[in-house]
């Protein structure tokens, strides 16, 4: 237990509390994570609870796997085999593959990814003769998702005009295309076991029963249905241990609900609510603007946030002439921070509020020759040629599947045009089958009942490069038929090098240039992702892979600046942050001004944002933006004006210059003496005689000399020697 000898009163006080619902309300940097682990081992090592009896849950699949390895490291010897550890949605598919005699699914059941569930809202559009212009399928997937996430099915659904009559028409068909295809898509998985949880007490018995100890981390970002699960998995012996901060509550458009924390407080009033205050993050000074930010949301639980690593500096804030100015300042700043050696570039990120926004910044660092790391880009798991693969594995997996069935079928190019295809869904439907049941039974050659519906023009086609000929249909037919055979004796990567083998997709991807070497790059790495399924199944390599999230996603080691949203932010952690676009209309967003929850939100992700930075912290805005071309006049963001003008150091905010008081040196003879301290500090304004006003970014002794670097307005960031610089400090 020696473990517990590292914790502060606050942490200790939650790692040991005793049995019944425990409310930790956790600050940014607050160890939450390493309370919820540390928590976990306790109940193993000192309470004697077995593994299998917990159920943990985390909201990414990297923090499962960060935590599930400091578990081990803690408990050594002692065993944590059997513990539910992963995200909901994991958990939510592993319990849903154990129940499905209940559910209209079978245990092959695919789930699909956004793409897959837009191009089934846009099939369910069509089957209802509806216009996709007047009824976006993003717009009625939205609404789907947000039904589905308060528990509502398609019998169900609220109509109270026109277009909730086609919504809930729409819905309907989803659900039945989704059974069809034996799949469910993101919100199913949590709707279905709240589903069986609710609707099968045996069922809700038997996983109450086991689980002794509910442990759940960033509560605040629960939804309805999240909420509803995690109350019946805790109904029998009422030990759950939350753990969150509401004033971290951003995803709200995902149907996130920070009152779920006074929702648990209603339903468990006999709750033990502890407040860890204490961060081991940031600087105080960047807390204390951080607290007089969110300080000014209603309806919360003040923390006094605090830290033994210091005052640190002052926060720099910025106003550059335009959006160009704003992007180029953040990039010759971080060129400063890693030449002076005060920050390494993996060691920075630029946060915005919207994706739009990393266009310019992206501009400024291939400008300046600088490398750069994108969250939020296309995703490698959404790289067609990546989807081209796994949409072979889940077709063998599931036959059932015809979204996938729609994309390989003719990939690589093997005859099989648009006609086929819908003469072997209309053979399928007449037979009451599925596509796939046909293909792998025309396999089989003329002895197919099928054989005599495709004669003629269709059979005169084949398989390029096939060892037989005949039917085009029943050459793939024959492949899948084989794969399915071979699946069950072979490993996930020996799957994957059959599949890649028999229909050369090598030769197919890889067209000579440099994007074909590097799609075949990506077919590659997904090979060595194979390689980590050596001993488990290809039910588990497919949910891993459509459930993981772009923060998973994340490399690791590329010793880059981060450019992402303040979504993606949370949970992250960077020694200099830059968070730009602090403009009203941007942050807070336009679309929320008329909303109260919305700008509460927005103003969470602003303390998301601050709360990110440990050392440095640099607040920008452009006077104006829109381009080189038309541009309009911005307005400081409101929150701007929440932090004590005492905090921040550069331009203030009305344009006028920070006046800092002149340090009592003045230097006579530069080589008279060795230099024993800086005398010039980050946030002064200096006068240059060429360049004109300029804003001190650093200082640092070298070579018996003070080294600055001074943005100026006129020319940009210069590195000085002060005994040299013939620098004013301005009053």
């Amino acid at each position: 237990m020696d473990f517990l000898d590292k914790l502060n009163p606050q942490q200790r006080q939650a790692v040991t509390a005793g049995a019944g619902p425990v409310l930790v309300l956790a600050g940014p940097g607050s160890g939450k994570t390493r309370v919820l682990t540390q928590r976990v081992a306790y109940l193993i090592a000192s309470e004697g609870v077995r593994p299998y009896q917990m159920l943990a849950v985390t909201f990414t699949n990297k923090a499962a796997r960060e935590m599930g390895s400091r578990l081990r490291d803690i408990l050594g010897e002692l065993p944590a085999d059997g513990l539910w550890l992963g995200t909901f949605h994991s958990i939510c598919a592993r319990l849903l593959r154990r129940e499905t005699e209940h559910l209209p699914f079978d245990a092959s059941f695919v789930i699909y990814d956004e793409d897959d569930q837009q191009r089934v809202v846009k099939g369910a559009i069509r089957d209802l003769n509806l216009d996709e212009k007047t009824y976006r399928p993003q717009s009625v997937h939205g609404a789907i998702s947000h039904a589905k996430n308060e528990l509502i099915f398609p019998e169900d659904y609220p109509t109270q005009t026109y277009r909730d009559e086609v919504v809930k028409r729409v819905y309907k068909r989803y659900q039945e295309l989704l059974k069809q295809n034996n799949a469910v898509d993101f919100d199913d998985l949590l709707l279905w076991t709240a589903h069986l949880l609710t609707e099968f007490p045996l069922v809700r018995e038997k996983y109450a029963q086991r689980f002794h100890h509910v442990l759940v981390d960033e509560f605040q970002d629960t939804n309805f249905a999240q909420y509803v699960l995690l109350k019946h998995l805790a109904s029998v012996h009422n030990n759950i241990f939350v753990v969150g901060d509401p004033d971290q509550s951003v995803y709200r458009w995902r149907g996130a609900d920070y009152r779920n924390v006074q929702r648990f407080e209603q339903d468990f009033p006999d709750c033990h609510t502890i407040l860890l205050e204490q961060n081991y993050r940031s600087r105080q000074t960047i807390l204390d603007a951080a607290m007089a930010v969110i300080d000014r949301n209603p309806h919360r639980r003040r923390k006094s946030l605090f830290t033994e690593r210091g005052a640190g500096e002052k926060l720099f804030y910025y106003e550059a002439l335009d959006d160009y100015s704003e992007a180029a300042f953040v990039v010759d700043t971080i060129a400063s921070l890693v030449a002076s050696r005060s920050c390494e570039p993996g060691d920075c990120a630029v946060m915005y509020r919207t994706n739009a926004q990393s266009r310019l910044l992206e501009e400024a660092f291939l400008q300046a020759r600088l490398p750069y790391r994108l969250v939020g880009a296309q995703r490698f798991y959404g790289r067609r040629e990546v989807k081209d693969i796994i949409a072979y594995l889940r077709l063998i997996h599931n036959p059932a599947d015809e979204i996938s069935l729609e994309r390989v079928i003719n990939l690589p190019p093997r005859g099989i045009g648009d006609k086929t295809i819908l003469a072997l869904h209309t053979a399928a439907r007449a037979a009451n089958t599925s596509p796939s049941a046909v293909l792998m039974d025309l396999a089989g050659g003329d002895a197919s009942p099928f054989w005599p519906q495709f004669t003629g023009r269709l059979a005169s086609r084949s398989l390029p490069g096939a060892k037989r000929r005949g039917l085009p249909l029943a050459d793939f037919g024959a492949l899948l038929s084989n794969w399915r055979a071979e699946a069950p004796r072979l490993t996930v990567t020996e799957l994957f090098d059959l599949i890649t083998k028999d229909i050369n997709y090598q030769a197919y991807i890889d067209d000579g240039t440099d994007e074909g070497a590097e799609r075949w790059e990506n077919v590659q790495e997904l090979h060595r992702l194979t390689v980590e399924y050596e001993d488990r199944t290809l039910t588990d390599f497919l949910e891993n892979v459509a459930l993981i999230s772009d923060q998973d996603t994340l490399v690791e080691g590329k010793n880059a600046p981060t450019l992402l949203t303040l979504h993606a932010a949370k949970g992250l952690e960077f020694g200099a942050v830059f968070i730009v676009g602090l403009d009203d209309g941007l942050l807070p967003h336009s679309r929320s001004f008329d909303e109260p929850e919305a700008m509460e939100e927005e103003r969470r992700l602003f303390y998301v944002g601050i709360t990110r930075a440990k050392d440095r912290l640099y607040l920008l805005r452009a006077l104006r933006r829109g381009g080189r071309g038309y541009t309009e006049e911005t307005i400081p963001s409101r929150y701007l004006d929440d932090i004590p003008p005492g905090l921040l150091s550069g331009k203030a905010r009305a344009g006028r210059s920070s006046r800092l008081q002149t340090p009592a040196w003045l230097r006579s003879d530069p080589a008279s003496a060795t230099l024993q301290e800086a005398h010039f500090r980050a946030g002064m304004r200096v006068q240059h005689p060429t360049w004109g006003e300029g804003i001190v970014l650093n200082s640092r002794l070298q070579d018996n000399d003070e080294t600055l670097d001074v943005v100026f307005e006129s020319v940009g960031i210069k590195r000085l020697a002060a005994c040299l610089a013939n620098l004013t400090i301005m009053k």
